[in-house]
């Protein structure tokens, strides 16, 4: 017997976020409102093609997961369904899996999918577009590093875990008089390292956005050493390429992946303490910032995102993503969401504070009058 309202598709691509759950039930209740069904694809785009498939979605089934951390539709950042490989090719899907996709919503009855997701993820989104296929986008990582949107959910809680991974180390680092490095996310952007240095009272901030070398780095540990403070925090985005130009890589990713990045943390603590004969601590955060709840910004526009997806499509607004232009939720297209990543403006008023506060971004000697933080 055929289905008889309309029904809306969602599906999680991607690494997993905090706030993925806080969507769905926005959507899943925000469309039932509004007379039409869901239905969630399991493990991202894979649940379009067989054999992984669906699973229907109420009410009922969502009720209460907006708190959760993760994904209850699982998601995958490999697969069949790529559009970002090496350091950050976009490459075309292949046509036969966009028409077996077109095909699975068409029997199902979906009149719109929303695909929940990062700059991967929302590529993939945009070819399914341009296929002619009814999506809309919900702007997803915790790198916060989307264009077209003020920030993206899943960024205010990674921060809060960075940060909380910082208040530790001070204890730490103080009470054993050691330099310390927390490697923290960020392949392109260095939002992460930036907020969570500032608000964990970091010493030294690298991100992919500013170019350091290691003599400016020592010289601010060495300047701190001179006003009697003999331990210092160094915060590093993974993505924050040496002073020659390259990155850390962690392995290559394979054909149909992106380079995995990580290990710079390591590679600045044993230069570091090489130069300065100093025994020093090297953190890697890695995915304890995607995992656990969301905080309670995270959840609130997580929902917003939500509620506004089901409106575009319901007004037949496809090709668009969802984005946050305070105090307003709106929309742009999805393609230019993923034209330009949103970075960390070198003369920002966010990186102007930092340096007022004495923190060094390894790209100049320290003052050396620095005042006492």
């Amino acid at each position: 017997m055929p289905h008889r309202r309309p029904r809306i598709g969602i599906l999680t691509g991607g690494g997993d976020c905090p706030g993925l759950n806080a969507v769905i039930r926005a959507v899943v209740k925000g469309g039932h409102r509004l007379g039409y069904e869901c239905l969630g694809f399991l493990r991202g785009y894979e649940g379009l093609v067989h054999p992984v498939g669906w699973t229907p979605l109420t009410p009922d089934t969502v009720a209460n997961i907006h708190g959760q951390g993760g994904t209850i539709l699982g998601s995958s950042n490999s697969g069949r369904f790529t559009a970002l490989v090496g350091e950050n090719e976009r490459v075309a899907i292949d046509p036969a899996l966009l028409a077996e996709a077109s095909s699975t919503l068409a029997k199902l009855g979906v009149c719109g999918l929303v695909c929940i997701g990062g700059d991967g993820s929302l590529g993939i989104a945009q070819q399914f577009h341009e296929h002619g296929m009814p999506v809309v986008g919900v702007p997803k990582t915790i790198d916060n590093d989307l264009g077209g949107t003020a920030t993206t959910f899943g960024f205010d809680s990674a921060v809060a875990t960075a940060t909380d991974a910082l208040d530790r180390l001070h204890t730490t680092a103080a009470s054993h008089e050691r330099v310390m490095v927390l490697e923290v996310m960020g392949r392109h952007a260095g939002w992460i390292a930036l907020h969570a240095g500032i608000a964990g009272g970091g010493d030294v901030i690298l991100i992919p956005e500013i170019a350091w070398d290691f003599g400016h780095v020592c010289a601010a540990i060495r300047a701190r050493e001179r006003e009697g403070k003999a331990f210092t925090l160094v915060v590093v985005a993974e993505g924050a390429r040496l002073p020659d130009g390259a990155t850390v890589h962690a392995g290559d990713g394979g054909k149909r992946r992106q380079v995995r990045l990580g290990g710079v943390g390591e590679t600045v603590a044993g230069e570091i303490a090489r130069r300065l004969d100093r025994e020093v601590r090297a953190v890697v955060l890695g995915h304890l910032q995607r995992g656990g709840p969301p905080t309670v910004f995270d959840r609130v526009l997580a929902t917003q995102f939500g509620a506004h997806a089901v409106r575009l499509i319901h007004e037949g607004r496809f090709g668009e993503m969802v984005c946050s232009r305070p105090p307003d939720i709106a929309s742009v297209p999805i393609a230019e969401a993923i034209r330009r990543l949103s970075c960390v403006d070198p003369a920002g008023s966010a990186v102007l504070a930092a340096r007022a506060l004495g923190i060094s971004f390894g790209d100049e000697p320290p003052l050396p009058d620095s005042a006492d933080r």
